[in-house]
């Protein structure tokens, strides 16, 4: 059993639930510090869509068969780290039974690089069906959009990309329970602009991202 886990070919399926167990143990040390892994996660998956809005042509095109095949997937519905652990559940799983199922028949695995390609739309409708099973026994967090809103007058650390007007970065913030979060933010001032390491006061909300400026009270400045 171990020398076929640890086969050559079976390579890829052993990297992805090799990786769903590290994931597992990065939400559990963020639990126990108060960081918010998934929260991170869903703040790449804001930034995917804020670029739609500066591609056209064929590229809107692409965006839009990849926007619905995150919806075919409950992006959105699910935290994106129990879709992606799901995914990489999945896809070790079904990897591994392919390549049972041949090594019992024939004594031989599928070249990885066959075998990967394979498995991985077979775990795709696997991820659809416990992801909507998840969207609807886990619980609605209807306090989401009252928690980010109490962000407003807090500051932030920019932790991704630069921030400016309509093109928003990623930045960090702690709500008043000590709770991170990570949101997209751009100035609130036109022409401004803020790099990563900066700190900056949050103002307004705008949607699903925020607006800021830049204060020198050091009362406001997060710590740690």
């Amino acid at each position: 059993m171990f020398h076929f886990i640890t086969a050559a070919d079976n390579l890829p399926f052993t990297i992805a639930l090799a990786m769903m167990l590290i994931l597992a143990a990065i939400e559990m040390l963020g639990f126990v510090f108060g960081l918010s892994s998934h929260g991170l996660l869903d703040g790449f998956f804001d930034v995917d869509h804020d670029l739609h809005a500066h591609v056209d042509g064929s590229e809107i095109m692409a965006a839009g068969y990849f926007d619905r095949l995150l919806g075919w997937l409950h992006f959105g519905k699910v935290p994106v780290l129990i879709l992606v652990a799901v995914f990489l559940v999945a896809f070790g799983i079904t990897g591994y039974v392919l390549q049972g199922a041949l090594w019992s028949f024939s004594g031989a695995l599928l070249p990885w690089w066959i075998a990967a390609p394979v498995a991985l739309p077979v775990s795709l409708p696997s991820v659809r069906v416990f992801g909507g099973v998840l969207a609807k026994v886990l619980p609605k967090d209807e306090t989401d959009a009252v928690s980010r809103a109490t962000l407003v007058g807090r500051m932030a650390t920019i932790v991704l990309g630069t921030a400016r007007s309509g093109s928003p970065a990623q930045a960090k913030v702690r709500d008043q329970h000590g709770q991170m979060h990570y949101v997209m933010l751009e100035p609130d001032n036109a022409g401004e602009a803020f790099d990563a390491g900066e700190s900056v006061l949050l103002v307004a909300q705008d949607g699903n991202r925020f607006r800021a400026i830049r204060t020198d009270n050091p009362e406001l400045h997060p710590r740690g």
